[in-house]
């Protein structure tokens, strides 16, 4: 039951942080690595302030104005300093290690015996008795539906439209009088947003925030996103964002069962490369054959029309 409720708990959490790289890397196009800095700026700007002692609520929407903040800088590299994509992400991850540092004071801040989102007086009234050991995955599932249902929500508005056209076509968009540098701007916002508030959420949970802990996180990303929309694909639009919520724990389930088979914690990182890397192999394999199958189809159907003619 504990292994269960972790891979939800953790699950969950980077379904959210997937929530942002799906709008970068499937919506928009672009290759943000400002995620595995703007991941560890959550954590370090929730235990900042939960020792300072803000209530526990207001860190959710303080790391994402800063991971929104974050975002907009990277995408104002972009855009306004013509700085290649993949570029603009490394810049901003590379700057944004000092910012964490500077923000935490160190390169590990806990917040033991400290209210947090999952362990307050609140919660705990509430969520009492049987419901005391599942208090964490309840919070936390509330808080990803939440999340999700605005994202889905956003993304059906005028400007949620114009920023999946943007990621279709931008050359149509431009002829329709908008700035699409503007409209990047604004997807990268959100998403490295969504990104720092899923950072937010794991340091509460691990209780500590540590400068490593962003390392790799696009990968997850990444990896969640590309589990999520191949397994889930014939899902309809609104509900992409749950396939991503659902690849997301399907990784870290394939992870704990990894770690659970006897390998070290220590491979974590290994065990995500190879992982991750088996998921392109066999994405990119089934892209070729619904290619090759459509090219037949194609031909099929031209060769039908010339003997009907």
């Amino acid at each position: 039951m504990a292994l269960l409720l972790s891979v939800l708990e953790q699950g969950l959490i980077y379904g959210m942080m997937g929530l942002g790289v799906y709008i970068t890397y499937k919506i928009l196009d672009f290759p943000d690595l400002t995620v595995d800095g703007s991941f560890p700026m959550g954590a370090a700007i929730a235990c900042v302030l939960i020792i300072r002692g803000v209530p526990p609520v207001f860190t959710l929407p303080v790391c994402f104005l800063a991971g929104a903040f974050v975002g907009m800088l990277t995408g104002c590299i972009h855009v306004k300093l013509k700085v290649r994509d993949l570029l603009s992400g490394i810049i901003m991850m590379t700057a944004l290690y000092t910012v964490n540092l500077r923000i935490a004071g160190k390169a590990n801040l806990p917040v033991y015996n400290m209210e947090t989102l999952f362990d307050n007086k609140l919660v705990n009234r509430v969520c009492g008795g049987l419901l005391e050991n599942f208090r964490t995955v309840l919070m936390i599932l509330l808080i990803t539906v939440i999340t999700k249902g605005l994202l889905d929500w956003y993304l059906c508005t005028k400007s949620g439209l114009l920023l999946r056209a943007v990621g279709d076509n931008d050359t149509i968009v431009t002829s329709l009088g908008v700035d699409t540098g503007l409209v990047k701007i604004a997807g990268l916002s959100i998403a490295n947003g969504l990104v720092a508030m899923s950072g937010c959420m794991f340091a509460q949970q691990q209780r500590f925030f540590d400068i490593s802990v962003g390392t790799g996180t696009v990968v997850i990303g990444l990896a969640s996103v590309i589990i999520g929309t191949s397994l889930f694909r014939k899902l309809t639009l609104w509900k992409v964002t749950t396939s991503v919520v659902l690849g997301s724990l399907i990784y870290k389930g394939c992870v704990a069962l990894a770690i659970r088979m006897g390998l070290s914690s220590s491979d974590l990182k290994l065990i995500t490369a190879v992982l991750f890397l088996a998921i392109l192999v066999l994405g990119m394999e089934r892209k070729k054959r619904v290619k090759s199958d459509a090219g037949i189809t194609e031909h099929n159907k031209t060769v039908s029309s010339g003997h009907h003619q």
